[in-house]
């Protein structure tokens, strides 16, 4: 076996990627001490788009189109991404090919006046840009006042620190990955917001012929997160979901058995449509793509073309 002697990590440039990024590569230098392993931070138009919501502006390729074209032109080995971010089609010379453990997949509610979104009063505001949490937010709580937030996290914390809003909503992982778990007020369990696909897990993607790596890497591979990942966005690559439309999915592994939570809403959060299905274990992605069938013949169909104004395949 050739041993690698350099690695290029491609990672967007935020701190939070830049985090997970070093987390990989820290584990990579253990498994391949010979290499050489090095951050490249790449720029993607998500990053340098700030006054847009994501809906307007293309979606989730936003934050992977530019690392995926460096890895297809060879100018980085493999890329880490964050699964939430990674459109359910990839281009056909690459793949995710490493799956490490899941961290917590839930959104965190985080406010400095108020201990929960209970405790919000009419017409208070809370800020995310997520079409997913804004469905689900205004299903429970029609009477708040739900402002467009981008930005990474640390600009979004300190909006909310210096009063723009009441309470933001932010995916835990990355509060707790970047050392900031006391921001946390509340976790907003699976069960009341039905987190992203993928939300919690990172993604290592790779060009499909760089077996040799994939073979030095693989003991980061964590199968029981690969199959409820892999159940999650079979669900979203079969309703061709972006982020145009609210979409969440969550898939647990209890005793060889796969159970996936799935959601499909309308923006107003007037209409929300969710089911829970489970199956074997070997047939995660099935359960997934049975999982949307079923919500689109309650409706999600119809929600879908109206999204994407045109017949859904």
């Amino acid at each position: 076996m050739s041993r690698p002697q350099r690695i290029r990590i491609g990672t967007r440039a935020s701190q939070l990627a830049l985090v997970q990024a070093e987390w990989v590569g820290g584990r990579i230098r253990e498994l391949v001490p010979e290499a050489d392993v090095e951050l490249v931070r790449i720029s993607t138009k998500g990053d340098r788009i700030l006054d847009v919501p994501l809906a307007r502006v293309g979606g989730k390729g936003l934050f992977v189109k530019e690392i995926e074209e460096a890895l297809l032109d060879g100018r980085i080995d493999l890329a880490v991404h964050s699964m939430k971010d990674v459109p359910a089609v990839l281009p056909a010379a690459l793949h995710i090919a490493v799956v490490p453990e899941r961290e917590v997949p839930q959104d965190a509610f985080v406010s400095r006046k108020f201990a929960g979104l209970d405790e919000l009063p009419r017409g208070a505001t809370l800020g995310t840009s997520s079409l997913r949490r804004k469905a689900q937010l205004l299903a429970l709580r029609p009477d708040l006042d739900l402002r467009d937030l981008r930005g990474n996290v640390g600009t979004r914390l300190q909006k909310l620190d210096r009063g723009d809003f009441d309470a933001i909503m932010l995916a835990a992982a990355g509060l707790r990955r970047l050392g900031l778990e006391a921001r946390i007020t509340a976790d907003m369990a699976p069960e009341t917001m039905l987190p992203a696909v993928g939300q919690g897990a990172l993604g290592i993607e790779m060009r499909r012929s760089d077996a040799v790596l994939l073979e030095r890497i693989l003991p980061l591979h964590h199968a029981e997160t690969a199959v409820t990942v892999a159940a999650e966005r079979a669900f979203l690559t079969r309703l061709e979901g972006g982020c145009q439309v609210p979409i969440g999915a969550y898939a647990t592994l209890h005793a060889g058995r796969v159970e996936l939570s799935g959601l499909i809403a309308t923006a107003d959060g007037r209409t929300v449509l969710r089911e829970t299905r489970s199956s074997a274990r070997s047939g995660a992605e099935n359960l997934g793509r049975e999982l949307a069938e079923a919500l689109l013949a309650r409706g999600g169909r119809a929600i879908l073309e109206a999204v994407y104004q045109g017949p859904l395949s």
